[in-house]
């Protein structure tokens, strides 16, 4: 089965984590999955907005560290930059139509970095977000050391980055990272729902005021 599931409908490109076994922990091969489907919200103008979601009951439980560890060991792998987790990120930094994001369960690392760069976010009210990389001896990934200052202030993002525990959906609603908090069974109807809405606006205006 994919891990990643890519489906076009209505102007809404969904790419769904689809790996609830390994509570969506995100391998290179999906990255790739994700960069193609990002540069094609980028290039296709049948696509009007994309919109992350998940399976099962966890958003992400972040990179595959096995996955990972397999990438970094590679002999004459090529540059680091021409990994797909670079793609993706590069791709989604380039974005310049809107991203929604629709989050239940954990959302760790990468879990919680994506968000930053999307536009509209629903979280479950029972959501844990954490970004442990100081807990695993890593640097914050994905500009979110400059992302997650400029969302939650400097004091708050310190301590979502030093402590590395978990904030609940109500505090990410509260702190400005999320638009929407809403119970879990209710998450992916209200992120379509938005999704929707912005399909409907007028494209060459929205990704001109996105840029801006």
């Amino acid at each position: 089965p994919e891990s990643v599931r890519i489906d076009l409908s209505d102007g809404v490109l969904t790419a769904t984590l689809a790996r609830p076994e390994k509570k969506n922990a995100i391998t290179q091969a999906m990255y790739a999955v994700l960069a193609e489907a990002t540069r094609r919200a980028r290039t296709d103008d049948a696509v009007r907005v994309l919109m992350f979601k998940a399976d099962g009951d966890s958003f992400s439980a972040g990179n595959d560290i096995a996955d990972f560890i397999a990438l970094g060991s590679q002999k004459g792998g090529g540059q680091v930059v021409d990994a797909p987790v670079f793609q993706f990120l590069k791709a989604l930094a380039e974005l310049d139509k809107p991203a929604v994001a629709a989050v239940r369960g954990r959302a760790v690392g990468i879990g919680l970095t994506l968000l930053l760069h999307c536009d509209m976010v629903v979280v479950a009210e029972d959501a844990l977000l954490s970004a442990p990389f100081i807990n695993l001896a890593l640097a914050p990934e994905a500009a979110s050391s400059l992302l997650l200052p400029q969302v939650l202030g400097h004091q708050r993002a310190f301590e979502v980055f030093a402590l590395g525990e978990p904030i609940d959906g109500r505090t990410a609603l509260a702190w400005g990272l999320a638009n929407r908090a809403v119970p879990a069974d209710q998450v992916d109807a209200v992120a379509a729902d938005l999704a929707g809405k912005l399909a409907a606006r007028a494209p060459n205006s929205i990704r001109k005021t996105k840029r801006l």
